[in-house]
């Protein structure tokens, strides 16, 4: 009998344990895969940096003005530190990131996180339900999160999803700038050296 009970006593400290490692601690928008993935970037980020990644996806009201810090606060209980929080907030259109101290904002950029998922939400030719962008967006943000987070520390994570974001910024950036070397060249490269030309001939 005393042997059933401490089994039973271990496996309740077991389940408990793991509903309270979960990265989500707030989801009203995911889909299952959505969120087995990141729970499993999410451990094998702790595993390698020691840094707990969390997420918030949720439909609360968190209008300008309300200050996502003290939202986040409401679920500190739950939090092991150190720890770098998303939140997801599209019904105000916000997106937010929250760090356990000052330390750890060096560790991530935050504009190129909010853009991973910004950008997905804003492509209005896509062919996506605005269901599917905001599960996408979120995979996405919370990967480029977690890939900078190592980064940082200098290791390499397996489970994250490329960017295919960055590569696009990139080869536009290349374009505009081939762009303007060719319209410099056009307008003022080729009437200096069409000048340089005839002075020579006459």
């Amino acid at each position: 009998m005393i042997k059933t009970y401490a089994r039973l006593a271990l496996l309740v400290l077991v389940f408990s344990s793991s509903l309270f490692a979960t990265p989500i601690i707030k989801d009203e928008l995911l889909k299952p895969k959505v969120k087995e993935r990141i729970n499993v970037m999410a451990n094998e980020l702790k595993q390698k940096t020691g840094i707990n990644e969390y997420l918030i996806a949720t439909n609360d009201t968190l209008p300008r003005g309300i200050s996502m810090v003290d939202y986040a606060k409401k679920f500190e209980g739950n939090l092991s530190k150190p720890y770098i929080i998303f939140i997801f907030a599209p019904h105000n259109q916000r997106v937010g990131i929250i760090s356990s101290s000052p330390e750890l904002n060096d560790l991530y950029k935050e504009a190129d996180v909010k853009d991973a998922a910004i950008n997905v939400v804003r492509d209005e030719y896509d062919g996506n339900s605005i269901e599917d962008k905001y599960n996408i967006a979120v995979l996405q943000a919370f990967s480029e999160l977690a890939d900078e987070i190592a980064e940082a520390k200098g290791v390499k994570l397996t489970t994250t999803i490329p960017n295919e974001t960055h590569s696009i910024v990139n080869i536009l950036r290349a374009l505009i700038y081939i762009g303007s070397i060719a319209v410099l060249w056009i307008f003022f490269g080729q009437p200096i050296l069409r000048r340089k030309k005839s002075g020579k001939k006459q």
